[in-house]
């Protein structure tokens, strides 16, 4: 299909009711990747087979499967999905704000705050994994982002992987902190929410929970899962630094954390 007929073909469907799209317009094509416990072999073929179908696939299609040993067996599944889903109704909870450039970043802090904000960042408790703070943090930034390290009125802490929250909060404590930036990647069995609720529930019991702006990231943060976990937001895997320093930067003013007014005092 051209280019152009594709163009065609976009224009004339109900885009409030869509179905997922493989080569057809609504044909409904989905990708199917994971694993069952059964010997590979073509009965385990027809289990994983027979499995996508009881999902209410159509003609599914077993295209890959590799023996992962001691009785396990991974699949990747090609199927046509029946369902439809109406977009009119769907709400999702974000961060609201006014997202600026690293540039503006700095004017509006220095206008508006007048004075450099302190922001704390690291992969704590046993996560392990800094690619995510470090994409925000680092002065390289990731994919054309700067990270907040070179941002001029901007005081970036990147403390690393598995910092323990007592030392993340105890730092906090130091340096007089605006922000603290949590990261985590590491989510087997909810091993994160754990972590991030024990956060919360140090700086309560330290009395300082009022006096930093807490937000957490990585591929299964949501705003919606910060907030209900105590976090003031949430930023997913496609959040950048300068997200993160717009959303900060703006909830100070609205705090009144400006100048010689400081929460710490």
């Amino acid at each position: 299909m051209t280019q152009a007929a594709k163009q065609y073909e976009i224009k004339h469907v109900d885009l409030t009711r869509v179905k997922p799209y493989g080569d057809t317009m609504d044909d409904g094509k989905m990708q199917f990747s994971f694993t069952l416990p059964i010997q590979a072999g073509p009965e385990a073929s027809e289990a994983a087979r027979r499995y996508v179908a009881a999902m209410g696939v159509d003609d599914p299609l077993v295209v890959h499967s590799e023996d992962l040993q001691c009785g396990y067996t991974f699949f990747v599944v090609f199927g046509g999905c029946t369902h439809v889903i109406d977009t009119t109704g769907i709400k999702v909870a974000k961060v609201e704000t006014n997202v600026m450039d690293m540039y503006e970043v700095d004017e509006y802090i220095a206008k508006n705050i007048g004075r450099p904000v302190v922001m704390l960042g690291a992969s704590t408790g046993s996560d392990a994994h800094t690619v995510g703070i470090d994409a925000i943090m680092n002065m390289k930034g990731y994919h054309g982002h700067w990270g907040l390290e070179r941002y001029k009125e901007v005081d970036a802490l990147n403390m690393g992987a598995q910092v323990l929250n007592e030392e993340f909060i105890a730092k906090a404590i130091e340096l007089k902190a605006d922000a603290l930036l949590v990261s985590q990647t590491v989510t087997q069995k909810d091993v994160h929410i754990h972590n991030m609720t024990n956060l919360i529930e140090l700086l309560e019991a330290e009395g300082i929970r009022d006096k930093v702006i807490v937000c957490a990231g990585g591929p299964r943060i949501t705003h919606e899962l910060g907030i209900e976990l105590g976090y003031d937001a949430g930023f997913d895997s496609h959040s950048y630094a300068e997200d993160v320093a717009s959303f900060v930067a703006q909830e100070m003013v609205k705090r009144g954390w400006v100048g010689d007014k400081s929460q710490w005092d």
